[in-house]
């Protein structure tokens, strides 16, 4: 029987290699292995430059509970706060905004 983390070594391992192998098929490039978890893509921006894209693979065991033990990660969870994140800074942004727009408003009519 093998140890958690071996298991979550072996994931990370199958996992890195369905990225390279997607990566050398649809972008006809090689993705270099760097670490044991990361990936580098080497790509060309608009300009022409060379520049490499980096890619982390990682099995998250989540967040430690304070007993000695783990609260799993979860995806899903993590995606739903994130978009939550962005709306809230979205709406700070137009708030933001209308009271830089009012505010411009005023000192017009001053």
């Amino acid at each position: 029987m093998a140890s958690k983390a071996q298991l979550e070594n072996k994931l990370r391992t199958d996992m890195m290699n369905q990225i390279i192998e997607m990566v050398s098929n649809s972008l006809e490039t090689e993705g270099l292995v760097v670490s044991a978890s990361e990936i580098a893509v080497p790509v060309v921006d608009d300009e022409g430059n060379e520049k490499f894209i980096l890619i982390k693979v990682s099995v998250p065991r989540g967040t430690r509970d304070g007993e000695g033990g783990y609260i799993p990660y979860d995806g899903y969870y993590a995606r739903e706060a994130y978009q939550n994140e962005l709306a809230s800074k979205a709406q700070e942004k137009a708030v933001k905004k209308a009271m830089k727009a009012a505010e411009k408003g005023k000192k017009k009519e001053e």
